[in-house]
């Protein structure tokens, strides 16, 4: 125990300090959203990384999709790899950081406000964002939640407000910055903790080739086939969950299109882009990010799917009922105390990381797109007259008393909803993606190359993603969450395509002038 602590102790005092050696450069607007917008490319692919991979993927959607799937869950990781890093960082990328430069967007409903030459288009996409940033904040608190009550024996609800109130003083503190930096180191204990736990888990089930023989023999329990109401061991055939595209590949297809394509429409995933220093950090960032994620979520997935070859009984709760997030937590528990404490270190630092993300994109989106709407032309630029230096920083540093204040506001009601949670990890996780890829994705990245995209198409996409993921929850989830959210995403680029063809056409000159952006290529 006292290793435990120790360890976690000097992580928890590195961050602060992070946080107070980053509080000069989070006076400004630019510099506490974005950190001046010269941020290099290791700092980047290491903050999108561990944004994009916290407790929600470690304890949920591992522990979830491992016991339906099987091995074959290690698919999503490379789709991680490959859709949401790779494919994200070379599409999105450098179109993304010259188009927000050029029309000077900070946030994402900035940049449809601004794109689009309509406010009420960034007022709306601030309110998704506020909303459904919530579920997703609340499904971190209780991934890690669940991992410090296993290895230190602090009860759930201590864990979660623990966590808000270290979170909260270094994003406060340093911003943007302070939160890349403490994402580097967050993502070095992460890489090292994951290669680990993997190593040490197979050897206790005998070597690799012993537990994937092992799985081979495993075969969907009783309480799996009651409940299998979507028909996922319809067809289940012996050997299925040592196979390569396990018991369902369709459904399997559903989760790594949710969890990778996803990132592309996410406010926290792609602000990212907005402050890399130039293009040569986009080359090195698209490598660096890449690699990570084949090892994170790779590893994560791969542990996963080891989880049948534990005691069943020990998932269930005291009334019952099945638990998913249960399983990587007692999977874990007999590990060595200090590696108990690399384990609990490595879900630390992805969700303190992921969440730093969130209420940081979230208190800025509310700050600058409904409390502080600056006006804008249609080139981008601040529109109302000339005013003082001095008034100006006051007006700025005011900004950013506010996003502070939001921050907390944030984390509080985020905090109240993981402390009495309405689903499981990976539902809570569904619901939010569902409905911000729905609505953001294909308007966001058909905005970064086609000259035809219409606001009315993008009004639609909005009712589209959220309507359609709203409406599937009031009504019971008759659509599983996770599939809903593919639908939502991929049904998108329909949706926008389609309107954008019968609907008018955005004035001519001002779309040339905002793609003149890409003649510039710097």
């Amino acid at each position: 125990m006292f290793i435990k602590v120790l360890l976690t102790v000097i992580f928890l005092c590195v961050t602060v300090a992070v946080g107070i050696y980053s509080r000069k450069q989070a006076n400004s607007v630019e510099g506490f959203v974005l950190g001046g917008r010269n941020v290099g490319g290791w700092l980047t692919a290491f903050a999108y990384g561990t944004s994009y991979f916290s407790a929600v993927v470690f304890v949920g959607y591992a522990g979830q999709f491992g016991w339906k799937y099987g091995m074959s869950a290690s698919w999503i990781g490379v789709g991680n790899a490959v859709i949401g890093s790779l494919l994200a960082w070379i599409l999105l990328g450098k179109r993304t950081r010259l188009m927000t430069r050029f029309i000077q967007s900070r946030t994402m409903p900035d940049f449809f406000g601004t794109r689009y030459g309509d406010e009420s288009l960034r007022v709306i996409a601030s309110i998704i964002v506020f909303v459904f940033l919530i579920p997703y904040t609340a499904g971190v608190y209780m991934g890690i939640s669940k991992l410090f009550e296993m290895g230190f024996g602090i009860p759930y609800e201590y864990c979660a407000v623990i966590m808000a109130l270290l979170t909260a003083v270094y994003v406060i503190l340093g911003g943007y910055k302070a939160t890349a930096i403490n994402d580097f180191i967050q993502g070095i204990i992460m890489l090292f903790g994951i290669t680990t736990v993997i190593a040490v888990v197979l050897n206790a089930q005998g070597g690799l080739t012993n537990a994937i023989q092992e799985m081979a023999k495993v075969v969907p329990n009783a309480d799996d086939l009651a409940h299998d109401k979507a028909g996922l061991y319809a067809n289940f055939q012996p050997g299925d969950f040592a196979s390569w595209f396990g018991p369902n590949p369709m459904s399997l297809l559903g989760v790594v299109i949710l969890t990778s394509l996803g990132t592309w429409g996410l406010p926290q995933m792609v602000g990212k882009f907005y402050s890399i220093t130039d293009e040569s950090a986009i080359k090195r960032g698209t490598i660096i990010s890449t690699i990570f994620a084949f090892i994170v979520a790779g590893g994560c997935y791969f542990l996963g799917g080891f989880g049948r070859l534990y005691l069943a009984s020990a998932f269930y709760e005291e009334k019952g009922k099945f638990v998913y997030d249960n399983i990587v937590p007692m999977m874990l528990q007999t590990l060595p105390d200090i590696l108990i404490a690399l384990v609990v270190l490595l879900v630390l630092s992805a969700s303190m990381s992921t969440l730093a993300g969130l209420v940081l994109t979230s208190s800025s989106t509310m700050t600058l797109d409904l409390i502080y709407r600056d006006k804008k032309s249609t080139e981008g630029e601040v529109t109302g007259g000339e005013m003082d230096d001095i008034v100006v920083e006051k007006i700025e540093r005011r900004k950013v008393v506010v996003m502070r204040v939001l921050i907390v506001f944030f984390i509080v009601i985020s905090l109240m909803i993981a402390l009495n949670p309405p689903q499981f990890i990976a539902q809570l996780m569904g619901i939010s993606w569902g409905a911000l890829a729905g609505a953001f994705l294909a308007p966001f990245m058909l905005g970064l190359y086609w000259k035809g995209v219409t606001r009315l198409s993008v009004w639609a996409c909005f009712i589209w993603g959220v309507g359609l993921t709203v409406v599937n929850m009031l009504i019971g989830n008759p659509i599983n969450p996770i599939d809903c959210g593919a639908i939502a995403m991929l049904g998108g680029f329909i949706v926008v395509a389609l309107v954008s063809i019968f609907t008018p056409k955005m004035p001519t000159q001002q779309v040339e002038h905002i793609f003149q952006c890409y003649e510039h290529n710097s």
